[in-house]
C-alpha cells in the first residue's frame, strides 16, 4: 500500500504542476526523490509509474518486484542516511520525521527479507 500510496502523491503533484506550474513547488517530491525532483515533473511521473509497477507486483506475490522493493528501501534508507545525520544536530520535527522515514524503510527491507515471506513470493 505504501508504493501506491507515494505513486498516487507524485501523480497527484506531477499533474497539479503541469496543470498550473506556479500552483506548487517541485520541493515537495523532496522526502521520496531525494533530489531527482529537480529534474522536473517528469521525474515524478516516471517515479509514480515504477511505484505502481513494483506495488502491483508485490499484490501478485511476484519475487522480482520483491527484489525490486527492497532495492528502492535500500537506496531510500542510503538516501536517508547524510539528512538524519544533519537534524541529529538539534533534535526537532525534522529529525523525527526523517528518522521515521529510515525506520519504515528498514522495517520493508526487514519484513520482505522474512523466510516465510520469501516462501510466499517463490
Amino acid at each position: 500500500m505504501l508504493f501506491f500510496a507515494a505513486s498516487a502523491y507524485m501523480a497527484i503533484l506531477a499533474l497539479v504542476w503541469f496543470v498550473n506550474p506556479n500552483a506548487i513547488p517541485l520541493s515537495l517530491g523532496a522526502p521520496l526523490l531525494h533530489g531527482l525532483e529537480l529534474a522536473g515533473p517528469y521525474m515524478f511521473l516516471i517515479a509514480a509509474t515504477v511505484g505502481l509497477i513494483v506495488g502491483f507486483g508485490l499484490l501478485r506475490l511476484n519475487n522480482l518486484a520483491r527484489r525490486a522493493a527492497i532495492l528502492i528501501a535500500l537506496v531510500g534508507i542510503v538516501m536517508l542516511i547524510p539528512k538524519v545525520s544533519a537534524d541529529a544536530s538539534d533534535i526537532s520535527l525534522r529529525f523525527f520525521v526523517a528518522g521515521s522515514a529510515l525506520v519504515a524503510r528498514v522495517m520493508i527491507v526487514w519484513y520482505l527479507r522474512q523466510g516465510r515471506v520469501i516462501e510466499h513470493f517463490r
